[in-house]
């Protein structure tokens, strides 16, 4: 669905007030990575990194200043208006929904614009109104929805043309858990029954941990990962966690390779690199257990392990 090969972005930014000095920025440096049919994969990297300039590229918006791209199997700077009937994106707080219209007027405008069929609209819209819950609303202007009420018009306003590939930008900013949760089971539900391709870019490390199983992470316009989130929890990891229930309060745990983070009653966490079956087998030789459980590190702090140079 997406080859990039060697993809850069190079801008000409002029500083001073008096004597002009011409400074050349890459925002992104000769990256390369393969999305293939059906995928639903993260883009993550910190504000400044190259993310946007990328999605900007892969929908046509910006020219590549080296490398190749091709989404659909079309060049998008080219042919970008054959690309936006296969397409579907959200950027955002950017609202492509008519200000001042009712939700149900806007999607009946981009109905028109992208040429859907009456039926075929009617059947994707009665599937949106049941799956993202939008009768409460289709007949409210869009000024006066509420944050999460207005993300799902926009979802919906995506999806009506029935698009091969979705790119979102930030889709879960500033909502509720509720809505929250209602917009991540809508990106599962149409990328599992429908086959859609998901690229999403976000700063919410939630949503990339509950929707997808792979994940590029760019920095300074550099792609440094492209992988599998678990293969990057085993690589960038570091130490994990052993919580431990004991019988009865005692005092940390003197264990070999594992330090006792915390105490709390009966309960202890133990830090520890390495085999989990090792250090159990260890506790359980110097103290009677009631229950233990694994803690794996958390995707975010691996992540901001990697943004501080630290690996």
């Amino acid at each position: 669905m997406i080859e990039v090969d060697g993809l850069s972005k190079r801008f000409v930014v002029r500083h001073g007030r008096f004597r002009r000095e011409r400074h050349v920025v890459d925002a992104v440096k000769e990256i390369s990575f393969r999305v293939e049919r059906g995928e639903l994969l993260g883009y993550l990297g910190p504000n400044g990194a190259g993310k946007s300039t990328t999605i900007k590229m892969l929908t046509g918006i910006l020219v590549p200043s080296a490398g190749r791209v091709s989404v659909a199997g079309l060049d998008p700077s080219r042919r970008r208006i054959e690309l936006a009937r296969r397409i579907g994106a959200m950027f955002g707080q950017r609202v492509q929904l008519w200000w001042d219209l009712p939700l149900v007027d806007s999607f009946e405008l981009l109905r028109h614009i992208y040429k859907v069929p009456a039926d075929r609209y009617h059947t994707q819209l009665a599937r949106f109104r049941d799956v993202l819950d939008l009768d409460p609303f289709l007949h409210t202007p869009v000024r006066q929805l509420s944050l999460g009420q207005r993300i799902r018009g926009e979802l919906t306003a995506a999806m009506l043309h029935g698009p091969e590939l979705l790119f979102l930008d930030e889709p879960t900013i500033g909502l509720d858990v509720v809505a929250k949760q209602r917009v991540r089971d809508f990106l599962v539900e149409i990328n599992r029954q429908e086959g859609v391709t998901v690229l999403l870019t976000t700063h919410d490390l939630g949503d990339i941990e509950r929707l997808c199983s792979r994940l590029l992470v760019i920095d300074h316009g550099s792609l440094i990962w492209d992988g599998a989130i678990a293969q990057l929890k085993e690589r960038y990891g570091g130490e994990r966690t052993l919580v431990v229930d004991l019988e009865e309060p005692a005092p940390p745990l003197d264990i070999a390779g594992a330090r006792v983070e915390k105490v709390d009653g009966p309960r202890q966490w133990l830090r520890f690199r390495g085999s989990a079956s090792e250090l159990t087998a260890q506790v359980a030789a110097s103290a009677r257990l009631v229950d233990l459980q694994v803690q794996e590190p958390d995707i975010e702090e691996i992540v901001r392990r990697i943004y501080a140079g630290e690996r």
